[in-house]
């Protein structure tokens, strides 16, 4: 398997589009729990012929086991894994009612908005740091009810210009714009700040490494070392801007969105760089395994995520 086969974000490009359709289609004639009882069996299968995903799965939930020993009652199974899936699954359906603007509103909840709210009134723009975690797309709700928060999320798959005319189609009216940034360079970097000075906020994910990553640094993530990208940390230092940590978790029927400001501004003294780098990430990776603490099925980095960052 060639290096580009292997890489996390070359993984279902030819089935997104139609997938989604399809499941945006049923819902929409049939409802929530049709589209529950089709999507069972298509778990099932993908449990059981895929071992790359039950394997990056059980590895997830036995990192998790060994270092929150509270949150499960026993090392997990097949059965814990196979529930992971099937969060996955639901949330995938979740993040397709989002982007439509379909998903109910009431079952949203936010936390510490108030970081980003004082930002808003002052006109300054910054950059969310995400994860893999929940049903990140109800951002762009907030987007919407939220007055002046402009939102571009960065996406490191070719997929951006899909999924715009995906949102598009669902929703002309949608606050959020996705852009593919596989290639980062100048002119990309002067993009971005003339959104951020606009007063606009950018969204990068920090735990997956994208294609062309020039560099990473290792932290401890759920009791073993772990590569994350860096590129968050630098691209708010560049900009000069805030770095708010932006996560999601399920919270019974719906969602909990919480805030967490990581730094007003980003310094990386050119002789303390790479130490300054390796403890924002390391804060990162300190709040997310406070989150998944709490809601341990909604971390959905299928791969194997500790033993390479490339590796599918």
């Amino acid at each position: 398997m060639t290096a580009r086969a292997q890489h996390w974000a070359y993984l279902g490009e030819t089935t997104f589009v139609s997938g989604i359709w399809l499941l945006y289609g049923v819902h929409k004639l049939f409802g929530r729990r049709l589209v529950r009882w089709l999507m069972s069996p298509v778990v099932l299968v993908h449990w059981l012929t895929r071992p790359a995903l039950r394997g990056a799965s059980l590895a997830y939930l036995r990192h998790l086991h060994r270092a929150e020993p509270g949150v499960f009652p026993r090392e997990p199974g097949w059965r814990e894994g196979l529930r992971h899936v099937a969060c996955f699954a639901e949330t995938m359906l979740d993040k397709l009612l989002a982007m439509a603007g379909r998903y109910p509103v009431e079952a949203v909840r936010e936390q510490d908005f108030s970081v980003v709210d004082a930002m808003l009134s002052q006109d300054r723009g910054g950059i969310f740091i995400t994860a893999h975690m929940g049903c990140l797309e109800l951002c762009r709700m907030i987007g919407k009810a939220k007055h002046g928060l402009k939102l571009t999320v960065l996406v490191h798959t070719r997929h951006a210009q899909a999924f715009n005319r995906i949102l598009q189609r669902l929703d002309p009216a949608s606050a959020v714009n996705l852009l593919e940034v596989t290639d980062f360079g100048p002119g990309m970097a002067l993009q971005l700040k003339g959104l951020v000075d606009a007063g606009g906020w950018v969204a990068i994910a920090g735990d997956r490494v994208p294609i062309h990553s020039a560099q990473t640094t290792t932290v401890d993530f759920l009791g073993a070392p772990a590569p994350l990208p860096v590129g968050a940390y630098v691209l708010a230092s560049v900009l000069q801007c805030p770095l708010v940590l932006l996560t999601c978790l399920h919270r019974g029927a719906g969602y909990e969105i919480r805030f967490e400001l990581l730094a007003e501004r980003v310094l990386l003294p050119r002789a303390q760089r790479h130490e300054r780098l390796a403890q924002y990430a390391q804060a990162y990776a300190r709040i997310l395994q406070r989150r998944l603490r709490e809601s341990p099925y909604d971390w959905f980095n299928f791969y194997a995520f500790w033993d390479s960052p490339h590796a599918v």
